[in-house]
């Protein structure tokens, strides 16, 4: 019913930039929040960036200052743009929001598939 596609990952240098989308498809009603979290090999999944419906941002401290995410709602679409990148931001990329569909009336959290994102030093 809800499909959270994400793109844009790949192999970058220290220092380089990277921009990831993820488009939510399907029989959506209203989305409310849209998120990025990242999991590096041995870690547990962490919270990078937040946004909500009406615009409230939050970001790991760890990225503050360099990741900036955004979203059209128009599009049902959230972006992460990611400068300065380091080593240690090396992880899949995972997309979530929290919506509403059409066919369920309730609040869910989804996921997408995830990207990965390698920052070779």
């Amino acid at each position: 019913q809800v499909q959270l596609v994400e793109s844009g990952g790949g192999l970058v240098q220290a220092g380089g930039s990277l921009r990831l989308s993820c488009a939510a498809s399907g029989t959506i009603f209203s989305i409310n929040s849209m998120a990025w979290y990242r999991q590096a090999p041995g870690k547990k999944r962490e919270l990078v960036a937040a946004t909500t419906s009406g615009g409230t941002t939050n970001y790991a401290d760890s990225v503050k200052g360099r990741f900036t995410i955004s979203r059209d709602n128009a599009k049902n679409t959230v972006f992460l743009q990611m400068n300065s990148l380091k080593p240690d931001d090396t992880a899949v990329y995972y997309c979530n929001a929290g919506l509403v569909t059409s066919t369920t009336w309730s609040l869910y959290n989804y996921w997408g598939q995830g990207t990965q994102v390698t920052v070779s030093s």
